[in-house]
């Protein structure tokens, strides 16, 4: 039996009434998801993906950034089409594939980066209305200020994380700086045999091409070698030691980024989520990729 909160019910009734519907639905929850309430409902014949939650100022999520880069997405035809948007609710088309793993990640890495290319290189041009910036850096200080107004159970690591994430910064240096996704798990692309579609845009933004393929590499625990080849098949190029080191600060800042986003989501997700355990494992991902950093 699948326990819901009294909140995931609420999203289920939510969902059932909205009013893009031909008739009378019955939304199926859907799991996977760790931010919000997720659902599947068949109406006139088509399934479609229901996501019902609004603005999450703590996690720097507004609606209406993440409608505005969806549609830019959809336009350049590398998401699903988006069927009903409010403050409170999204309705895309549901894609019938696989859902990617760690694993599906690896085999499929130079048939995956076309569509991150895609949108590294024609989704700002796609953008219409006014878009977020996004700085896993920025995170990190959000986050610690949060965190620490909370008392948290981290408040005595939190000094080395956000210096940490300053040394991390400076490394970094320079970006180049148009439309990116900025949360590339591997639950996050689909493949319907044909293509592989991107799906979840809530932290989307303007940012760096280079943190979304250090992301699809942390999310994914790619290996060194794989990374190398990862990098040469997207910048066409030789990996220079000055590529390779920016790449893995932002690789580092990644993972934390996810562990303090999960530290966050211990003290405030009505989510059924063990977020204690999460923040644990993005915590040791993250001091192995940071003595990466140093050693590259």
């Amino acid at each position: 039996m699948i326990h819901q909160s009294n909140t995931a019910q609420a999203c289920l009734k939510q969902a059932k009434a909205l009013p893009c519907w031909h008739g009378e639905v019955e939304p199926v929850p859907l799991s996977g998801g760790l931010s919000n309430h997720n659902f599947v409902v068949e109406d006139n014949g088509k399934k479609y993906v229901v996501r019902m939650g609004g603005d999450n100022v703590i996690h720097n999520v507004m609606r209406f950034n993440e409608h505005a880069c969806l549609r830019a997405a959809e336009e350049i035809g590398i998401t699903p089409s988006m069927i009903y948007a409010s403050p409170d609710a999204l309705v895309i088309d549901f894609v019938e594939g696989k859902t990617f793993d760690e694993e599906s990640i690896k085999v499929n890495i130079e048939r995956l980066l076309p569509s991150i290319y895609k949108l590294h290189t024609e989704g700002a041009h796609a953008v219409r209305g006014p878009v977020l910036g996004f700085s896993a850096f920025h995170v990190a200080r959000h986050y610690g200020k949060i965190l620490l107004a909370a008392n948290s159970r981290m408040l005595p690591q939190l000094p080395r994380f956000l210096a940490i994430a300053q040394e991390l910064e400076i490394a970094t240096g320079a970006i180049d700086w148009t439309l990116c996704h900025n949360d590339l798990l591997a639950a996050n692309f689909i493949d319907d045999g044909e293509k592989i579609w991107i799906i979840d845009w809530e932290h989307a933004g303007f940012s760096t091409p280079l943190f979304d393929l250090a992301n699809i590499a942390s999310n994914s625990e790619l290996s060194a070698e794989q990374e190398q080849q990862m990098l040469k098949h997207y910048y066409q190029a030789e990996v220079d030691e000055t590529l390779w080191k920016r790449f893995r600060a932002l690789r580092a800042v990644s993972h934390l980024r996810e562990a303090m986003w999960s530290m966050v989501s211990e003290i405030y997700s009505d989510v059924d989520e063990d977020f204690v355990a999460y923040t644990q494992t993005n915590l040791v991902a993250f001091e192995d990729a940071y003595k990466g950093f140093q050693n590259a």
